[in-house]
């Protein structure tokens, strides 16, 4: 789809100079731009690349003023940086604006759906499956029985949503993502044997919740797992049965999160934590990378280490950490003095 620097100018409120009729249909770096293609220039850095660069349009500031001969279409705005991000929200929009049932394509005779439902082919909707309007589901996914989702959610190729589940409004589910598979409920006996407790619960996904690739968020036993509204979950995280993550909190890609652990709301935590079961973190608490979470954390902690430590106690115990062949060198010597 071709849009004209006139137009993109309407979208950004931006001022042409150069050619209004300029075509684009794609999007580029600087210095990889080429014919047909839109750019931006926002770091200093990159200011000899406009002189060069094929791109047929580029966004730059209202304050840029070119030294020398230019065969691109500028558009002036406040802040590139923002103008493009804008721009790119805009093409992502525009490209995945899909609409219409393809084939072939299962759904049960008490499914129903809203205005704008797009569903990929190999889909599958359950019996008594919900969907609100401007719903998109991608190929290769399973909406299982009894499951509803709300308005303006966009599910990506081989997600699978079990039954049971709830999604509410504007969230993106990421392809591999596996919602209400069981919780790891097992029961041993006095021979050593497991006897498996059934997981009768669901998940709950409140609003604006971005759950990226990979990531499997298990049902509850009982009551509910509950993503509360603007989490954000990287790929590749596992969240267990009965955990409640509060609003607004973003956790990076390789985090585990035990059975029935709580965690407050607007914490960060990095990549590759480990939570244990049953704790429950506060408010606003950031956890560093590879963190071991066994203890209850307060609001406005800021931790690292396994086990987890105060943040700044870590760094000063980690000088110690590194000098620890060093210091044993000395005590050696040490002791050799004093036989």
């Amino acid at each position: 789809m071709k849009f004209t620097a006139a137009q993109i100018a309407g979208i950004l409120e931006g001022e042409v100079v150069g050619d209004p009729g300029a075509e684009v249909d794609r999007l580029s770096k600087i210095e990889e731009g080429s014919a047909g293609s839109i750019t931006f220039l926002a770091n200093p850095k990159y200011t000899s690349f406009i002189y060069s660069t094929r791109a047929t349009i580029t966004i730059v500031s209202k304050t840029f003023n070119p030294d020398d001969k230019i065969s691109t279409t500028l558009i002036k705005v406040d802040d590139p940086y923002k103008a493009f991000s804008k721009l790119l929200e805009y093409y992502n929009q525009v490209k995945l604006n899909k609409t219409g049932i393809e084939q072939p394509v299962h759904i049960s005779k008490t499914a129903k759906y809203g205005e704008n439902l797009y569903l990929g082919a190999f889909s599958y909707l359950g019996e008594q499956v919900q969907l609100g309007n401007n719903v998109k589901i991608f190929p290769n996914t399973y909406i299982g029985d009894n499951v509803r989702i709300g308005n303006d959610v966009m599910i990506f190729p081989g997600a699978k949503i079990y039954s049971e589940t709830i999604i509410g409004n504007n969230c993106i589910i990421h392809g591999g993502v596996v919602i209400g598979a069981d919780g790891f409920g097992f029961s041993p006996n006095p021979e050593g044997e497991y006897s498996k407790v059934p997981q009768i619960g669901n998940v709950i996904i409140e609003d604006n919740v971005d759950i990226g690739a990979g990531t499997t968020i298990d049902r509850a036993t009982l009551g509910s797992t509950i993503i509360r509204k603007g989490v954000k979950l990287d790929n590749q995280i596992q969240i267990a049965h009965n955990v409640e993550i509060g609003e607004h909190t973003a956790i990076a890609a390789q985090t585990g999160i035990a059975g029935s652990s709580k965690i407050g709301k607007n914490c960060l935590i990095g990549g590759q934590v480990g939570i244990a079961g049953h704790i429950h973190i506060g408010n606003r608490v950031k956890v560093q990378a590879q963190t071991g979470i066994g203890r209850n954390i307060k609001d406005d902690e800021v931790i690292q280490g396994s086990p987890a430590i105060g943040y700044n106690e870590y760094n000063k115990s980690y000088v110690h950490f590194k000098n620890l062949p060093k210091i044993e060198d000395r005590l050696t010597k040490l002791e050799k003095k004093t036989e």
